[in-house]
């Protein structure tokens, strides 16, 4: 790791001390909103309430020892009210709906009906500081005690990173990465690269190396920030093939030695002393909604991960409609609390958990780091939240441990919630909108469901949000048994998250909800039943792929509009319904074209043995199929073991088997379990549209998919191209007869 770096081409800092002081304030008077000076007065009060009419409670560990001046409040509310600065239209003829150029600007699509002034992140932060300041915004465990931080304190710990960031060199249109479990200072690490003009840009925890290296080149990189030494340990072995790193901040754990360029949180926080106030606001005057102010890498299913850039007004605009379309309120109205534990890497958690948040007011309360391996119901219970957001897999990882402790409890229990389930479930499917719910439904809820929603910790839960990845009938009907719907969102990295969403006023079972008031959808090349491929357009629309002119082109046409890669037909009231995706359609030899998902789906809700099916069939003459058993977890490293599920026990019992791990069932081969499949994989098939949708042949592999094993993706999602590769050996033998 070299001790000096190459001198930067400008740093943002250069550029903005530049300006005159007279040109300074001048700039600051034409943004001084109407009653300004009160906006101010109360802001202060808003922090001299926090210092001295709430001695009694304990300050936050992350404030201490921290100068938080009063001094950027003031300037917060020069820069806000976005209405008025004269420039927010920004969409000269000139400039085109996509760009690959990090410090390039795109032409937005405005709509009529969802005509939002385009404003960017400080604005939108200022707004909220006005409104939210004093309350709670973020929650977070320190040595066993919740700590809070407030919206004041949120914005001044943002901006003294902002200022961190420019005296460590942050460059135009370079990015600040952040390797880090969720944490407040992944929060305001973000929010103040964005204050400083650069590029926010999560990289997952579980990245080798060599994918961070690839993310951190191609972002150009200036600061990574990193929670532990095992992230820093990544660091430091790439460090000499990114030219563009300047440093590296590490919060968490402490570094192992004083390294030159590798600073705590402390010190870090502490760089920006010497930057003017007025330098940073000058950058921040600069910002136009139309540029990069965040990169969101896709997982890399399909090859190398792309950078999806979005817009300051791609978050600002999301923020805002997205989480309305989901009912999420303000917090005037409800303080929504929710708990951030899924990656802000991944688009759905920075959106709903950091982005929305600030439009709000919410508060956010952070998981522990082993949150998936068993800590997060805790936290649940903790926090009581008002929503929530999970992957499919979260939701049936929830399940399956429901479904252990049902079955290790006394009979009388287990028959109460079995009908109390059932009764609910019946009312739910029957009568989904009627709140006029039948006697025995609500002293069902009363005794019984209501006491599982608080061991659960969603006792106050109003929202419960999917997306991601298709979920199951099963996992659905599981839910809705407890009542507790799960509401579903359909969108892409680059769409900025949601660009369909359901909510309790806008629910249909199995469906995705509907397009988001002021966004566009359209199907292309629809077939006999409706099915198309899946066009958007909006303001959530990205700006394109970092320095992939090819790959943004295929992406989006000349009229603006997304092509999504995947199938879906619309309902005659607007509700979408995700069919497959084009790029996962199996087209077999005989030409047929086969989506897997609805098969894969059928096989699992017909075997609740399985945990993963994934079809095999592309060029092939016949249809085959891969099977994983539904396994316990380690608790601690979240990898599958050989130990079977209580729930595919209580299979294994119910045909006549014995076999308590999966080693058992495929080592030996079982009889009873490999019978039970091939009858379940037969009703499946008497069930498909026609013969060339039979599967002929299957197989159990020894072991789960995992996203250490490399069948899933960080959000768990199934990489259908890596499952090939690994079980080739085991798909060739499916074929080899048909060869000879």
């Amino acid at each position: 790791m070299p001790d000096s770096r190459a001198a930067p081409q400008e740093s943002l800092l250069d550029a903005s001390l530049g300006t005159t002081q007279e040109n300074l304030g001048t700039r600051f008077l034409n943004r001084l909103p109407p009653g300004g000076p009160e906006c101010v007065r109360k802001l202060s009060l808003n922090l001299r309430y926090q210092q001295e009419v709430r001695p009694n409670v304990k300050s936050s560990s992350l404030t201490d020892g921290q100068t938080l001046s009063k001094e950027p409040l003031s300037h917060a509310l020069k820069l806000s009210t976005p209405e008025k600065v004269k420039d927010a239209q920004l969409n000269p003829p000139e400039e085109a709906l996509w760009t690959t150029r990090a410090d390039g600007r795109v032409r937005l699509r405005i709509d009529p009906i969802c005509s939002q002034t385009p404003r960017t992140v400080h604005q939108m932060f200022s707004m909220a500081l006005d409104k939210y300041g004093d309350l709670s915004a973020m929650g977070f465990k320190r040595q066993g005690t919740w700590e809070h931080i407030s919206y004041t304190q949120y914005y001044l710990l943002a901006r003294k990173a902002a200022k961190g960031f420019l005296k460590l060199g942050l460059e135009r249109a370079h990015s600040v990465a952040i390797l880090a479990f969720n944490s407040p200072e992944w929060f305001f690490s973000a929010v103040g690269a964005v204050f400083a003009g650069g590029i926010i840009t999560g990289i997952y925890t579980t990245s080798s190396p060599e994918a961070c290296q690839y993310i951190a080149y191609d972002c150009r990189a200036n600061i990574i920030m990193v929670d532990t030494q095992k992230q820093l340990e990544k660091i430091l072995k790439i460090w000499k093939n990114l030219p563009h790193l300047k440093a590296v901040v590490i919060f968490g754990d402490p570094p192992p030695t004083q390294m030159p360029s590798v600073y705590t949180m402390e010190e870090f926080m502490e760089l920006g002393n010497e930057v003017p106030e007025e330098a940073l606001d000058t950058i921040i005057n600069a910002q136009k909604p139309n540029q990069c102010c965040a990169l969101v890498y896709t997982s890399g299913t399909t090859g190398n991960p792309k950078g999806v850039m979005l817009s300051q007004d791609n978050i600002t605009w999301t923020a805002r409609y997205g989480s309305q379309a989901g009912d999420i309120q303000p917090a005037e109205i409800q303080q929504e609390v929710v708990v951030s534990y899924l990656p802000l890497s991944h688009i759905a958690a920075q959106i709903y958990d950091l982005w929305t948040g600030i439009q709000w007011g919410a508060q956010v309360c952070f998981a522990e780091p082993d949150a998936l391996k068993g800590s997060l119901v805790n936290t649940l219970r903790e926090v009581e939240p008002t929503s929530h957001m999970g992957v499919p897999r979260v939701w049936e990882k929830i399940m399956e441990r429901i479904q252990e402790v049902a079955a290790q409890s006394g009979f009388i229990r287990r028959k109460m919630l079995l009908w109390a389930m059932s009764v609910t479930l019946e009312q739910n499917l029957t009568c989904p909108s009627s709140d006029l719910k039948p006697f025995t439904t609500r002293l069902a809820d009363y005794l019984v469901l209501a006491k599982v929603r608080q061991a659960l910790g969603f006792a106050k839960c109003q929202k419960s949000f999917y997306g991601a990845a298709p979920m199951t009938a099963e996992t659905q009907h599981f839910f809705l048994g407890l009542n507790i719907r799960l509401y579903a969102g359909y969108g892409l990295s680059e769409t900025s998250g949601p660009h369909f969403m359901s909510s309790p006023y806008n629910y249909r079972l199995y469906s995705s909800g509907k397009v988001v008031p002021g966004c566009r959808v359209k199907l292309v090349n629809e077939d006999t039943e409706g099915i198309g491929e899946i066009c958007l357009w909006g303001r959530t629309i990205f700006m394109g792929y970092l320095n992939m002119e090819d790959k943004t082109c295929e992406a989006i046409d000349s009229e603006g509009w997304l092509h999504t890669g995947d199938t879906g037909r619309l309902d005659a009231d607007g509700f979408l319904y995700i069919t497959g995706r084009l790029k996962e359609l199996i087209i077999t030899a005989g030409g047929e074209n086969v989506p897997p998902v609805p098969i894969e789906e059928a096989v699992k809700t017909e075997l609740p043995i399985i945990s993963n099916a994934m079809l095999i069939g592309d060029q092939r003459k016949f249809l085959s199929m891969l099977l994983t058993l539904k396994c316990t977890l380690d608790p601690d490293t979240f990898e599958p073991m050989d130990n079977l599920t209580e729930q595919a026990v209580e299979f294994c019992q119910r045909v006549g088997s014995k076999a308590t791990t999966v080693s058992e069932v495929v080592g030996k081969k079982d009889e009873a379990v490999y019978q039970a499949i091939e009858e379940g994989i037969q009703r499946v098939n008497m069930n498909a549209a026609a013969q060339p949708y039979h599967i002929q042949k299957w197989a159990i592999l020894e072991r789960d998919f995992s996203i250490s094993g490399g069948e899933l993706g960080p959000t768990m999602k199934l990489k259908r191209l890596a499952v090939l590769e690994k079980y080739k050996d085991v798909i060739d033998s499916f074929y080899q007869e048909q060869k000879k």
